[in-house]
């Protein structure tokens, strides 16, 4: 079934019942299922209206909303495909993904987006329409004959029923790949892809015990064009009911998370991080008893997060007891501030994450579970289970999936939910399948029995002058565990040792030299402090301890600055380019060779 055919049939089923909620002006708004699929269907005879038919593609450009869902919904119901494009994308990336999907039609937020459109309009051959979503600004400053208003596009709308047959092979979304390390690929993911997922997320054994539904809460924060959070927000909402919000802005994602306290709640690693940094700041600027009885209480559950390690997720009697009273004293207020007092299920996936954070959560009571799929496998390839958890590892394969180590180490995937391939990219398609259908995933890693462990992406793997191979993710993540370091880059290609640039976090840290004291103006200024820098090699000297040499940091440098989309350095999903970062900082490191004291 398509996600059209499962809000069609939720809206018939409990037309009444609560699909979304969006805050607006500080007051939560519920849309029925009703409403959803109502607001869709016309919106997909407006996009026909426009021209939009099957195999056509619409793009979106937009924070997340509900109209991201309805164009999203109407579109597939056309038999049509979803292009998503990160809203923090400069002019020159939007350019390339439009020309390169050849969409017909986009769907933009605001001003901000409709000008970077106008601006590539003419590079664009396919794109006849832009259609914005907010008509602030826009409607009177800006005569285009491509442009109009979401309203008004409604407004000659029909709300007849549509036939809604489709094809397992129809082209469901097109998702681009980050592009670390070039141009980024549009994946095609069908129709038969994202049922599989949705089969497997829904099923018992997929995701949580029990499966997801309509009595559990959502925040949709990450962006939609990102496959993870089409998964939580869009198809798993559609499939079984689960209950998606939307905040008024990024900015506000620590509010909503607290007003709204979801049952299920994915993040990246550095959703967690910045989580756990938050705290750690919190602690620290309390009063003194209040200080002294919380560090208490999370040393407390330090040990417990352990005891969960060791037992795969499943409270001992001993354990069991130190929470209860923990919840009490601590964990109960801790978790009711930062939004988590009713997750039942927590995720961290897209990126290698420490084992240290997520058992500070996992000893608080939030049960965490590192998952691992990519865009290509339509995110479904393995899971730690409820009362399975192993840390350190990524899980074990999901049902229906096949996983096996490859040449070289390279992790492989096999399922009904592999993508069709790379749009207009039959050489990239090639290397990424092989002639049975497996999957390519770049990653390297191990099976531990039934768990697999990823060691790193292969194309970032380091191999010093001596020839040792070595996994920077893994140091990285390790400097990253602590809550004043927001960016950690190891160098050390081709080179005798390895050394590391190191960005702070700089609210923690501004924190921390507030409370010394320490008067600062910018963050160059900051960091480049030598309190700052003598805390920084305290935390690299204590990821040392323990490693074998040829493995230890020999020398680290600050960056002078926060790394930044704009300029190149991250993607829009805030992965390090490196070869950018090598280049850009060259100076600094070519210095930490020449004198690594």
């Amino acid at each position: 079934m398509t996600i059209a055919e499962l809000v069609r049939d939720r809206a018939e089923a409990g037309p009444d019942t609560v699909a979304m909620r969006e805050k607006h002006r500080g007051i939560w708004r519920e849309i029925t299922w009703r409403e959803y699929w109502a607001t869709a269907r016309r919106v997909a005879h407006a996009l026909r209206g426009l021209g939009v038919g099957p195999g056509d593609r619409v793009a979106i450009l937009s924070e997340n909303r509900p109209e991201w869902l309805f164009a999203d919904v109407a579109t597939v119901a056309l038999r049509a495909a979803t292009v998503g494009l990160y809203p923090t994308s400069p002019a020159g990336d939007v350019r390339y993904l439009l020309a390169h999907s050849g969409a017909k039609v986009l769907i933009a937020e605001d001003q901000e987006q409709v000008d970077k459109a106008l601006a590539v309009l003419d590079d664009c051959p396919d794109l006849t329409r832009i259609v914005y979503l907010d008509p602030k600004g826009i409607r009177r400053r800006y005569r285009h004959e491509a442009l109009l208003s979401w309203d008004d596009m409604l407004a000659g709308s029909s709300d007849d029923p549509l036939d809604l047959a489709a094809a397992p092979d129809d082209l469901a979304a097109l998702v681009y790949t980050s592009g670390t390390t070039g141009r980024p690929k549009g994946a095609m993911l069908t129709v038969a892809n994202v049922d599989f997922a949705i089969g497997v997320l829904r099923g018992d054994g997929g995701l949580t015990d029990p499966p997801p539904g309509p009595r559990d809460l959502a925040l949709s924060y990450l962006p939609l064009c990102h496959v993870a959070e089409r998964v939580f927000t869009v198809w798993l909402g559609a499939a079984s009911g689960v209950v998606v919000h939307f905040g008024e802005s990024i900015a506000t994602v620590q509010a909503d998370l607290r007003e709204v306290q979801p049952t299920i709640l994915f993040g990246v690693p550095r959703i967690w991080e910045k989580m756990l940094a938050g705290v750690t700041t919190r602690v620290a600027g309390a009063s003194p008893v209040k200080r002294a009885g919380t560090r208490f209480w999370l040393r407390v559950a330090d040990g417990i997060g352990a005891t969960l390690a060791r037992t795969g997720g499943r409270h001992t009697l001993g354990s069991r007891l130190r929470y209860t009273l923990g919840w009490l004293c601590c964990y109960r207020a801790l978790r009711e501030r930062i939004g988590l007092r009713r997750v039942r299920y927590a995720a961290s996936g897209a990126a290698p994450v420490a084992p240290e954070v997520l058992r500070f959560f996992m000893g608080i009571g939030v049960p965490m579970h590192e998952v691992y799929g990519m865009t290509e496998n339509a995110a479904i390839a393995t899971a730690n289970q409820p009362g399975r958890v192993r840390l350190g590892t990524v899980g074990e394969p999901q049902p229906g999936v096949e996983v096996r180590i490859g040449d070289g180490g390279e992790i492989q995937t096999r399922h009904a939910g592999t993508f069709a391939g790379y749009f207009r990219d039959e050489a990239a398609t090639g290397a990424a399948l092989t002639a049975d259908g497996w999957l390519r995933t770049g990653d390297i890693g191990s099976l531990d029995g039934t768990y697999l462990r990823i060691t790193d992406r292969a194309k970032d793997i380091i191999i010093t002058a001596g020839g040792k191979n070595i996994a920077p993710s893994e140091i990285e993540n390790a400097l990253k565990a602590s809550p004043y370091i927001k960016e950690a880059v190891v160098v050390g290609d081709r080179r005798a040792y390895l050394t590391a640039l190191v960005g702070i976090e700089l609210e923690t840290v501004g924190e921390w030299a507030q409370r010394r004291g320490l008067a600062y103006t910018t963050y160059r200024d900051l960091s480049g402090k030598p309190e700052v820098q003598a805390l920084v090699r305290g935390i690299v000297d204590g990821v040392n301890a323990g490693r074998a040499p040829v493995e230890q940091l020999k020398a680290f440098r600050m960056l002078p600055k926060e790394l930044d989309q704009e300029t190149g350095e991250l993607t829009a999903t805030q992965k390090v380019r490196r070869a950018a970062i090598a280049e850009a900082f060259r100076t600094d490191i070519d210095e930490m060779y020449r004198s690594p004291a």
